[in-house]
């Protein structure tokens, strides 16, 4: 069965790739967006002719002119547009957006009762009530992208929840694995988006050499599976071959292996529950392949229990806890934040916020705002 795709973030790394996933279905791509106008969308709307193009921040008229020409046709300017594309009657909606800014778009896809592929963990994250709220009045589908949650996602369809005892997510550990805080203490940028697996952008980069990342999907996890944190462990896996394990009632283990190639559960998103044939960047073997899993060292990678302690206190603190990451990330991408800091940064700001119920998606973007002020404010003091 073949159903039209919108991709949000199409020039990102998941839009590519999930452009090259749907070029092999062959489904149509009914709608592409971008936040700025470049020129890796003017090369991906060449291909998908039919596709409405939106972009979020706009030049000066005459820019926007001369970028319409060189894609031949008209674009849709403004994030209200973007998040007009999510609501394409039937179609699935991928959303690859990066930061908070994706949950208008995520909202939008689930009330119109479209599938929502999402790539987008912050949007969940940091507006789960308001996310899980659309899709009940909706009635859309959420299914995620994620390796990690697309493996639990698949393990989990398969049992009762009753069966179910602990949900175990593994994290690669990044570039730091095995050191100590003293050893951190001087890295660079540069040495943070040196991921050993995986190839991404460079906030969730740094996010994974912090574990920020896989506190993240802790959450996404909770929010996304109904599971108590308490029933939901992390791992370290460096071999990346393993996405996700389910420990069952009778201690039997259910896990989800492959190689990491996100086309697998992009397509997989696009799919469910059906299967299709989806050629893997590399064959794997399981001859010679050994699998370790280590603990994780949480007094050197404190992100991990700060998004614990954020998810635990629910409503508006995992919010507060991706904006000040994504503010105190950016600080140490530009020279001005230590790496260790990034998480003085975070704790700081979680203690200075009080936690808030949110009903809205603009209850969601004013506490983003604060946090991501107070978050400045450590910052500055830091640096």
């Amino acid at each position: 069965m073949s159903r039209p795709v919108v991709v949000l973030g199409a020039t990102g790394s998941i839009g590519r790739q999930t452009l090259e996933v749907v070029s092999g279905l062959g489904w149509p791509v009914v709608g592409l967006a971008a936040r700025r106008p470049r020129a890796e969308l003017v090369e991906l709307a060449a291909r998908h002719p039919e596709a409405v193009v939106a972009v979020a921040e706009g030049p000066p008229s005459a820019d926007r002119r001369r970028f319409e020409a060189g894609l031949g046709r008209s674009v849709r300017w403004g994030t209200e547009e973007v998040v007009a594309l999510a609501r394409i009657p039937g179609a699935v909606v991928v959303n690859g957006i990066v930061g908070a800014a994706g949950l208008r778009a995520s909202v939008a896809a689930l009330e119109a009762g479209n599938r929502l592929a999402l790539a987008n963990k912050e949007s969940l994250v940091a507006g789960g009530p308001v996310v899980l709220e659309a899709r009940r009045r909706g009635r859309g589908e959420l299914v995620p992208v994620d390796s990690e949650h697309s493996a639990l996602f698949q393990l989990l369809a398969q049992m009762d929840r009753s069966e179910v005892a602990r949900l175990v997510l593994t994290a690669s550990g990044g570039p730091f694995r095995g050191r100590g805080a003293a050893e951190l203490v001087d890295v660079t940028p540069a040495e943070a988006l040196a991921h050993p697996t995986w190839k991404m952008g460079a906030r969730i980069t740094v996010d994974s050499a912090t574990l920020a990342n896989k506190g993240l999907e802790v959450i996404e996890a909770h929010l996304l599976f109904d599971v108590p944190y308490d029933r939901i462990e992390v791992v370290v896996h460096p071999q990346s071959a393993v996405h996700s394990l389910v420990e069952l009632v009778d201690g039997a283990f259910l896990a989800h292996v492959g190689v990491a190639d996100m086309r697998i559960p992009i397509q997989y998103a696009l799919t469910h529950p059906e299967r299709r044939p989806c050629p893997p960047a590399s064959a794997f073997d399981l001859v010679g392949r050994s699998l370790t899993f280590e603990a994780v060292d949480r007094e050197v990678f404190r992100m991990l229990d700060l998004a614990y302690a954020a998810g635990r206190a629910g409503g508006s603190a995992p919010a507060v806890f991706n904006a000040a990451d994504e503010v105190a990330v950016e600080a140490f991408l530009e020279g001005r934040l230590g790496f260790l800091d990034i998480a003085e940064v975070v704790a700081a700001t979680l203690e200075r916020s009080a936690v808030s119920e949110l009903r809205t998606v603009e209850d969601v973007l004013e506490v983003d705002r604060e946090a991501r002020r107070r978050a400045a404010e450590v910052v500055g003091s830091l640096a």
